[in-house]
């Protein structure tokens, strides 16, 4: 099987397979009358694991045990959604992240993903067991309604968000296909799974019950507004996300760069950032709920900062071997790096804090990342499904394997709500000072 780095989409199962089967959980009500299409599809799961999968003795799963285990259940199958739950459930006896099926239902004509299209532009984290706003976006509906970081949401359109966390938190333990996930995918699907009761259509409204900076129980109606973000080019059967771009000095000159998504469009923002950074004395990249994307932008952006000719680490096939190759770009910015990483940072962005770590070009701050950082492609199934299957799995340039573990940060750093409520960005502020050092040292 022969795979260019370039072909390589890294998508993040995490980000991609939790947000699809809740676009599409409907199409388990559909009725399908396409018995052979199912077969079919199962056929082509079950192969294209048994012939593409990176490790032939599959991680000690007997693969054709499982096929006898899941084939008879096929024909008791009567809906397509049926198919893709036990599909899942196959899927999942791997125990591996960039696996699952998206139903065709959550993937719109434009090629995103069928889910609400708006939101109030808040971001959570579950603090100490406390579910707190950790970002309010300016301008955002829910920064004029005088909500900050560091406030508890309780109740979201009434139901509890205590609740809410024990019953995501036990769907979790009993789906195949997370179950087994590693603690950072398992905390971030709850957050954003939470996250996402915030959001609606535009136009309608979120009512919010939290605790203010005093511990004063307060409500809020708020309308959701359409999500931000520029909706990326679809690459392959890849669905097409929303990016968000931000590139900023910050005190002292700094560099700021973030953005969620690695997709074709950040490449050159990224490139023409650094180049309105040429003179700072640091550049920090805030990768926190970057959920990955496109593989081969990890080693290009690297490029970007990179005077020698490396790598960021390599991943084994059946019987090749892809290098994640780093070729310095023209006028590379040469300062000091930090990236800002977190349980929601996942497969790109992994492989591109990972590399930069080990290669002594970076330093890497915030919480250890998801660990799921597996090179994946996707196909279309006769029943119209998306099937997303990795190929390859991924190594640092030391060996190190991320899949399961995640990138440990040089500098551990978490939110705390006081800070939160104090209007500090913790993480952020531990990044700044670990480039201030560097500056010095460097004088």
């Amino acid at each position: 099987m022969k795979k260019s780095v370039l072909q390589l989409v890294v998508c993040f199962a995490l980000g991609i397979q939790a947000f699809a089967q809740e676009a599409g959980k409907v199409s388990k009500n559909l009725a399908s009358n396409a018995p052979d299409a199912r077969r079919q599809s199962f056929d082509i799961v079950w192969r294209t694991v048994k012939e593409k999968h990176f490790d032939p003795t599959f991680g000690g799963v007997d693969w054709d045990a499982v096929r006898r285990k899941y084939e008879p259940r096929v024909a008791k199958t009567k809906k397509d959604g049926e198919l893709y739950l036990l599909l899942n459930e196959m899927l999942g006896e791997l125990h591996q992240s960039h696996f699952g099926i998206i139903p065709p239902e959550a993937i719109l004509e434009d090629g995103s993903l069928n889910l609400p299209g708006g939101n109030i532009g808040i971001d959570l984290r579950i603090v100490d067991g406390q579910v707190l706003i950790s970002r309010v976006a300016p301008d955002s509906t829910a920064s004029r309604a005088g909500l900050r970081p560091g406030f508890v949401i309780k109740r979201i359109d009434g139901a509890e968000t205590a609740k809410m966390r024990k019953e995501i938190v036990a769907q979790m333990n009993k789906n195949p296909l997370r179950r087994n996930w590693s603690p950072g995918l398992k905390h971030f699907f709850l957050v954003q799974a939470i996250l996402r009761r915030t959001g609606g259509k535009p136009g309608s409204t979120a009512r919010l019950q939290y605790l203010d900076e005093r511990g004063q129980v307060r409500e809020a109606a708020i309308e959701r507004e359409k999500t931000a973000g520029e909706l990326s080019p679809r690459f392959g059967y890849f669905p097409a996300p929303r990016t968000e771009f931000e590139a900023k000095r910050l005190a002292g000159g700094l560099g700021y760069i973030r953005f969620n998504t690695f997709t074709m469009p950040v490449m050159e923002k990224v490139r023409a950032a650094l180049r309105e950074f040429h003179d700072a004395p640091g550049v920090i990249f805030d990768l926190r709920g970057n959920l990955g994307g496109i593989g081969a932008l990890a080693p290009g952006i690297a490029g970007l900062i990179e005077t020698r000719q490396t790598s960021l680490g390599a991943s084994r096939m059946r019987s090749e071997r892809i290098n994640f190759a780093v070729f310095p770009q023209s006028r590379p910015y040469t300062g000091p790096v930090a990236v800002l990483i977190d349980a929601g940072s996942g497969s790109a962005t992994e492989i591109f804090a990972a590399g930069l770590q080990e290669l002594r070009r970076a330093v890497i701050v915030g919480e250890r990342s998801a660990g799921g950082v597996l090179p994946s492609d996707m196909m279309k199934l006769p029943t119209g499904a998306i099937f997303q299957y990795a190929f390859a799995d991924f190594r640092t340039p030391g060996g190190l394997l991320i899949e399961g573990r995640g990138v440990a940060p040089d500098v551990e750093v978490k939110h705390t709500r006081a800070t939160l409520l104090a209007g500090r960005d913790a993480p952020l502020e531990a990044s700044i000072a670990e480039l201030q050092k560097k500056t010095y040292r460097e004088r």
